[in-house]
């Protein structure tokens, strides 16, 4: 049975910095890409951040570029995201995912077959 398992969110104040961590169990994503996405209440899913399988390939939603770091350790089968000078508007649920093929890095869903519960976080101003 495959498992993703995000923890680390919480409550933290504008300004702050929150590092979010997903754990792979069940099978290895050594040769998949990685990605975390968020939805706010009301809102869609949106992509926030991607990695390819060597971590030599990154994306970033626009509005998290430069104040976000996603990394990953093949090693573990782990995934994180680094968030820092976190804002208000940074406020949902995170998931992260796994895409279905090998050797892809995506910012669409779709390429998405494997996703964990989502941990909330929440930036008060």
């Amino acid at each position: 049975q495959v498992q993703l398992v995000e923890s680390g969110g919480g409550l933290v104040q504008a300004g702050d910095s929150l590092r979010l961590s997903c754990a792979a169990s069940g099978r290895t994503f050594s040769r998949h890409g990685l990605g975390w996405f968020r939805q706010a209440p009301g809102e869609e899913r949106e992509f926030v951040a991607a990695i390819n399988w060597s971590a030599g390939i990154t994306y970033y939603a626009d509005s998290v570029k430069g104040r976000f770091t996603i990394s990953r350790d093949n090693d573990k089968n782990t995934v994180s995201l680094q968030m820092n000078s976190m804002k208000p508007e940074d406020t949902a649920i995170y998931y992260c995912a796994a895409t279905g093929s090998s050797y892809i890095v995506s910012r669409q869903p779709s390429d998405y077959a494997y996703w964990g519960q989502g941990t909330q976080v929440t930036v008060s101003s």
